[in-house]
């Protein structure tokens, strides 16, 4: 099985930025101890801040991976191209946050990605991550 998780704005923050809302680990160290606990999966990983970039990833992977995991982030409310990406493809797509978006300020309880989503996963923190690989597995 091949996996790649796709993270946008400001998560290349994760450990720095807003601890209390994230946590205080980085993603790259997570991600180490991922890739460990699901070695049978190939997880790939690509973090963007600039849309585009994650759109074309989204094209790029979406018809020769047996999943993507996307935490777009803020691009979320906002974005309607990656919302079209993600119904473009033909690989499943699991939308992840790791904060409660729907307890944070209003403006983040839309999202243009979950419509097309397979699965939505929020509020668990990095385990959100291994949550959407687990639902992978349960195909």
């Amino acid at each position: 099985m091949k996996v790649i998780i796709i993270n946008g704005p400001n998560l290349n923050l994760l450990g720095k930025r807003e601890p209390e809302v994230y946590g205080d680990e980085t993603f790259e160290n997570y991600l180490v101890k991922l890739k460990s606990k699901f070695s049978t999966i190939s997880i790939e990983y690509f973090q963007s801040n600039v849309e585009g970039e994650l759109i074309n990833k989204l094209q790029e992977s979406g018809f020769s991976y047996d999943g993507i995991i996307l935490n777009a982030a803020a691009y979320t409310h906002t974005s309607i191209g990656i919302g079209d990406a993600v119904k473009a493809i033909t690989t499943p797509v699991i939308e992840v946050h790791i904060s409660n978006t729907f307890a944070r300020e209003e403006f983040r309880h839309q999202s243009f990605i979950s419509p097309s989503a397979k699965g939505v996963i929020l509020g668990f923190g990095l385990k959100s991550y291994e949550l959407a690989l687990q639902s992978f597995l349960l195909q």
